[in-house]
C-alpha cells in the first residue's frame, strides 16, 4: 500500500470516527434533555422547593466531577443522567415560580425554550455546514465564563438587578460561543468522547435557556 492509499484510509477512518462521535453526542444529548424535562416536570408536580445555592452548586460540581472521572466507561452514562436529572430538578422550582407568579409565565417559558432551540440549531448548523474551526475562542470562553460565574455569585450575595441582567446577557453570549466551540471540536476531531461533548452542550443549553428566561422575565413579565 503506497502513501497515497494510506492517507486516504486514514482520512476515511477519521471521518467515520468523527461522524460516530457526532451521532452519539446528539443521541445522548436528546435523551438527557428529555430526562431533564421529566425531572423538572416531577419537581413542578410535587411543588418541590428550591434546593438553595450551596446544595445546587455543590451537587452540580460533584456530579460533573464524577461524570468527567468516568467518562471513558459505561458508568459515565449513569453519572450523565444523574447530572442532567439533578439539573432538571433544580430547574423545576424556577419554572414553577414563573408560571405561578406571572400571568404570562407559561408564554415566557415557551418563548425562552423556543429561543434556546433556535440558537442551538442555528449555531450547530453553521458549524456543520461551514466546517469552520472555532478552537481559537477556547481561552476567551474559559476566561469569560470564570468572570461571569464570579459575577453571578456576587449577585447571590448582594442582589443587584443591573448586574444580574448583565450576567444573563454575558451567559447568552458565552454559551453560544461554547456551542460553536464544542461542535467545532467534534467536527475537527478535537473531541473524541461523546459523553464529555454531551455534558458541555447540555450545560450550554441549560444556561442559555435560564439566561433567556431571566431576561424575558425582566422585560416581558406581566405580574
Amino acid at each position: 500500500m503506497n502513501r497515497y492509499e494510506t492517507a486516504i484510509n486514514r482520512s476515511v477512518g477519521s471521518g467515520i470516527e468523527i461522524n460516530s462521535v457526532l451521532r452519539n453526542t446528539y443521541m445522548l444529548l436528546s435523551a438527557t434533555l428529555l430526562f431533564s424535562a421529566l425531572t423538572a416536570g416531577i419537581a413542578m408536580a410535587i411543588n418541590m422547593p428550591p434546593l438553595g445555592p450551596l446544595l445546587t452548586i455543590g451537587g452540580y460540581f460533584l456530579l460533573l466531577f464524577l461524570t468527567s472521572r468516568f467518562q471513558n466507561s459505561a458508568l459515565g452514562l449513569v453519572f450523565v443522567f444523574a447530572l442532567t436529572g439533578f439539573m432538571g430538578l433544580t430547574l423545576g422550582p424556577i419554572l414553577g415560580f414563573y408560571i405561578a407568579n406571572l400571568s404570562n409565565g407559561g408564554q415566557l417559558v415557551a418563548t425562552a425554550l423556543g429561543g434556546t432551540g433556535a440558537i442551538f440549531a442555528g449555531l450547530s448548523a453553521y458549524v456543520l455546514i461551514t466546517r469552520k474551526d472555532f478552537s481559537f475562542i477556547g481561552g476567551m470562553l474559559m476566561a469569560g465564563i470564570l468572570v461571569a460565574f464570579i459575577a453571578a455569585l456576587v449577585t447571590l450575595i448582594w442582589p443587584m438587578p443591573a448586574l444580574s441582567l448583565a450576567v444573563s446577557a454575558m451567559f447568552i453570549l458565552l454559551m453560544s460561543g461554547m456551542i460553536l466551540f464544542q461542535t467545532s471540536a467534534i467536527v475537527h476531531g478535537g473531541e473524541t468522547n461523546y459523553i464529555s461533548a454531551t455534558v458541555t452542550l447540555y450545560v450550554s443549553i441549560y444556561n442559555l435557556f435560564l439566561s433567556l428566561l431571566h431576561i424575558f422575565g425582566i422585560f416581558g413579565g406581566d405580574d
